[in-house]
């Protein structure tokens, strides 16, 4: 029987988003992507989930695209690539990034090309210490995507980037946290424990400010200064208007653990 190419579990507000073609490294193939779209609108429509973690079977994360589900032989008419952007990863990029909860990335092996660019793109990244990072694009004469051009010199710095996507070299998880690419590495070994540590934290913090507090950060890389004053008064007006802003006053006042309800 064929394993689907998605996995999904959704238990204690916790939603466990597995890529799941491990003979294949993961890579993305046209029913990956469908799944993956069905999956995160599950995930979007279920008022329990309060934080995503993405992770990937076995030996790898991702390897990125599938290159054979693309046809380049001398005797077909080439691909165009920008239509398997537009209608593939460029919704699945901002459906990530746009997801009301927190999203952590637990990297196991090699992220490659919009593998490394999806790991990249998460609110919180952790790296098992065997794990990597390939812009692998320049070797096929194309240019990052799936965001890649947006967030490697937000993560790494503009110097990084470019020798990143235009040398290909790979970048082992250790360089990544010392270059502030991604939040943490840790063994092998602890990956998934510390990564679920950090998953349990978010199911019980408040949610709908964490989401307010992602859009902010977001939209500061393109406001002015005045302009980012006014958004956080616009959201700090919504934030103090939620059960849990006043769960936490309360709780704080009383010298207790909060009881977030995340809504």
């Amino acid at each position: 029987m064929t394993q689907p190419s998605i996995l999904l579990e959704i238990d204690q507000g916790i939603a466990i988003l597995t890529l799941n073609r491990p003979d294949n490294l993961n890579s993305f193939n046209v029913e990956m992507h469908e799944r993956m779209r069905e999956a995160i609108n599950t995930i979007r429509t279920d008022d329990s989930v309060r934080v995503l973690v993405i992770t990937g079977s076995r030996r790898g994360f991702c390897a990125g695209q599938d290159l054979s589900d693309r046809s380049v032989s001398p005797d077909q008419q080439m691909p165009d690539l920008g239509a398997s952007l537009e209608n593939y990863y460029n919704p699945l990029m901002r459906a990530l990034h746009n997801l009301p909860m927190p999203v952590v990335c637990a990297v196991n092996g090699v992220a490659a090309g919009a593998g490394a660019n999806i790991a990249l793109a998460c609110d919180i990244t952790i790296a098992g210490r065997s794990a990597s990072f390939v812009q692998a694009f320049c070797k096929l004469g194309l240019v990052p995507d799936s965001g890649g051009t947006w967030t490697l010199p937000r993560v790494a710095g503009m110097a990084r980037a470019k020798g990143m996507a235009l040398l290909g070299g790979k970048i082992k998880a250790e360089q990544a946290e010392h270059w502030g690419m991604i939040w943490q590495c840790v063994d092998d070994e602890q990956l998934m424990e510390e990564t679920m540590k950090l998953a349990h934290h978010f199911a019980n913090q408040p949610t709908k400010g964490l989401a307010l507090i992602k859009q902010a950060l977001h939209a500061s890389a393109t406001n002015s200064f005045e302009e980012q004053l006014e958004l956080e008064r616009d959201l700090q007006r919504q934030a103090g208007r939620t059960e849990d802003y006043r769960e936490g006053v309360a709780a704080f006042m009383n010298k207790r653990p909060p009881e977030f309800q995340g809504k």
